[in-house]
């Protein structure tokens, strides 16, 4: 995926166009899309990235490496922000999960990679969900475009979420069937003649019991 994202740069320069770039793992950015040929002027792995849906701004996202570096885009539209979402949260687990798989991590750890995914689109329905309400119970009723955007970038969230939730599933489910089944040893059989004579003891017992309820 690759197009045209408002990144944060400083106070005295403010928003700056850049084109960005999302391929094999890796989110790039350019001044422009004519001097990609000139190199990159930075570049992050998906994988290392907190990918955060602001809470405010419907178009912005914030990416963040624990303890290094906070990265603010801002899309040209609701819609388009979506897309770049979706994109990461999916590479992001698309790759942490080939990665874990080829050191040979077991898939309780991939579910953790998935539950960070469903996280993000969570938010992101949080987020859609309140514009929807919002625009919907709007003084002087709703503005039918814009609410018509919202309830259909609200069904695209559901459908990313739901199949995500039910690549999760598939993870749970292949792993229990892969969990062993204990083999539990027989009791061995005792040998003959102290399992005749148990028996009889415990004829005794019977009868003797008998009697007494007499």
């Amino acid at each position: 995926m690759e197009g045209v994202l408002w990144k944060w740069t400083n106070y005295w320069s403010g928003w700056q166009t850049r084109w960005f770039i999302l391929e094999n793992g890796v989110l790039s950015y350019y001044n422009s899309q004519d001097e990609v040929i000139q190199g990159c002027k930075g570049s992050m792995k998906v994988s290392a990235l907190e990918i955060n849906v602001n809470p405010v701004d419907s178009t912005r996202m914030d990416l963040v490496i624990p303890g290094e570096q906070h990265i603010y885009l801002r899309a040209a539209n609701a819609q388009e922000r979506q897309q770049w979402l979706v994109a990461l949260g999916s590479t992001k687990a698309c790759v942490t999960t080939r990665t874990r798989k080829d050191s040979g991590e077991n898939k309780p750890d991939i579910l953790k990679v998935k539950k960070s995914e469903l996280r993000l689109y969570c938010d992101l329905l949080m987020q859609q969900v309140h514009t929807v309400k919002t625009e919907a119970t709007r003084e002087g009723g709703p503005e039918i475009r814009t609410l018509d955007e919202a309830t259909n970038l609200l069904g695209a969230t559901c459908d990313t979420f739901i199949k995500t939730l039910e690549e999760c599933i598939h993870i749970v489910n292949t792993s229990l069937n892969d969990v062993p089944v204990p083999v539990h040893s027989s009791i061995p059989p005792l040998p003959h003649n102290q399992s005749k004579s148990r028996g009889n003891k415990n004829a005794s017992n019977i009868v003797r019991s008998t009697s007494i309820d007499k």
